[in-house]
């Protein structure tokens, strides 16, 4: 029988991946922003259910434990925005998933300095750069360290 339990090294716990509601999300089906002229609507929506309570996870740091005000997001929002159009160069964006694209409550957003096999099938999908979600989160399982620019990015945004 396989286990189904993630060890979060990170803040010394075992977590039922089966029955915890962050795992269940991350592994629920998604909706990919496809196009470049559907993420501004996307983000659009974000804004407008700024204020719902949001955690903001850069997956490679400590999950966070409080959620983000209006403002925080709205910060989140514009600098992951120039950072996707800047890093991910494609006609498509397709790095960006929501449980629901006009209503959301978990987002995932893929890093296009790690992409490997976001969109197509994998036995070892690389995890996402960030998420946002309405679910505290835990830890991600295999998470790798963030590398120093993206760390460096991140604080960049909440100074």
């Amino acid at each position: 029988m396989k286990n189904n339990k993630a060890t979060a090294k990170e803040i010394g716990q075992e977590i039922d991946i089966d029955i915890d509601p962050f795992y269940q999300m991350m592994e629920a089906r998604f909706i990919s922003v496809l196009e470049w002229d559907q993420l501004n609507p996307f983000w659009d929506i974000l804004r407008s259910k700024a204020d719902a309570g949001w955690y903001v996870y850069a997956v490679g740091e400590e999950p966070p434990t409080q959620t983000c005000n209006a403002e925080h997001i709205e910060t989140f929002i514009q600098e992951v925005d120039v950072l996707l159009r800047k890093d991910h160069q494609e006609e498509y964006c397709g790095i960006v998933y929501a449980d629901n694209k006009s209503d959301p409550t978990f987002v995932k957003i893929y890093d296009p300095n790690n992409l490997g096999v976001s969109c197509g099938f994998s036995d070892n999908p690389p995890p996402p750069g960030w998420i946002l979600s309405l679910i505290p989160p835990c830890p991600v399982k295999d998470n790798p360290l963030l590398p120093a620019n993206r760390r460096n990015w991140w604080q960049k945004i909440w100074d």
